[in-house]
């Protein structure tokens, strides 16, 4: 008698797990750096200033007169707020049957959405777009333009090192230090793409200060640098998925902002038939407090 086998039975349930595994990136180390504030306008602005040089000579004669010093005006500069957004639509009869590894589809794609819009974010704020108010286009007929913010490598001017397309070296770390800290910045904050973190892992000084550390240290990790010590305190390094290898930043978390005209926020479109449409957006922009405390070591300077 022939032995009856599962190649033979009709109706056996499928094995599917009650899980989606994705291991996409979704950490944003540069927006959960820096702070957040509040815009009010699509144009964001705030004012810079800085002091006189200092004065060797600055001796005065006893019982002189007083001879007013050349004031100088704050300096105003601004952003503008960028919307970005994510729109889903979903049939009904999608929410409506079971499936595995979510309760319903528009709060799984809800989810991925939100997730998403945030990575868009962290790339469009490291990158070096030039800021644009948008609007009509010259040429008759032409579509509008989107309003864009200035991303964080188009901000920085002053503290600048030339990595003449090579590798990212410790004498360029340390000359991005140097020149974000004489010019008033505290930065403890290097940001590296995932490639240049490799290579900041192989730095010399790097190397020594494991060495030493104590057990408790993050330096005492073998094969990684988390703390580059220099000349002017500690350096935090962070490797960013989202950041290009053409750039890495000396940053002083203080000096810079994320700042919401609006708010992430979903909200259900008006139903045009069997299905649900969702919009998920944000209005936001860069700011770049004073961009002098920061330092930017790029091939493109």
């Amino acid at each position: 008698m022939a032995t009856y086998k599962t190649y033979d039975t009709v109706g056996i349930r499928e094995d599917l797990q009650d899980a989606i595994y994705d291991i996409s990136p979704t950490t944003t180390p540069f927006m959960s750096t820096i702070g957040r504030t509040k815009a009010k306008n699509t144009y964001h602005e705030w004012q810079t200033d800085s002091l006189a040089d200092t004065n060797p000579d600055n001796a005065q004669l006893e019982g002189a007169d007083a001879t007013a010093a050349t004031l100088t005006p704050t300096t105003r500069v601004g952003n503008y707020t960028q919307i970005s957004d994510k729109v889903i639509q979903v049939s009904t009869t999608d929410d409506a049957v079971d499936k595995a590894g979510r309760s319903t589809e528009t709060a799984y794609q809800l989810s991925k959405a939100s997730a998403e819009l945030k990575r868009d974010m962290e790339s469009i704020l490291l990158s070096d777009q030039a800021q644009s108010p948008g609007g009509a286009s010259v040429a008759s007929g032409d579509p509008m333009t989107p309003r864009k913010l200035g991303g964080l490598a188009s901000w920085i001017t002053t503290n600048t090192v030339d990595t003449a397309g090579g590798a990212l070296t410790e004498a360029m770390l340390k000359e991005a230090v140097l020149k974000a800290y004489n010019s008033g910045g505290e930065p403890d904050v290097l940001l590296v793409s995932p490639a240049n973190k490799q290579v900041v892992s192989t730095f010399a000084g790097i190397a020594e200060q494991r060495y030493q550390a104590p057990k408790s240290s993050p330096t005492t990790i073998i094969g990684a640098a988390d703390v580059y010590l220099s000349d002017f305190g500690s350096v935090s390094v962070v490797p960013d998925r989202f950041l290009s290898d053409d750039y890495s930043f000396v940053l002083d978390p203080s000096m810079a902002n994320v700042a919401y005209l609006r708010p992430f926020k979903s909200q259900k479109l008006a139903k045009m038939g069997d299905s649900e449409k969702h919009l998920l957006n944000v209005e936001y922009t860069l700011v770049v407090k004073n961009e002098a405390a920061h330092a930017m070591m790029s091939d493109e300077t």
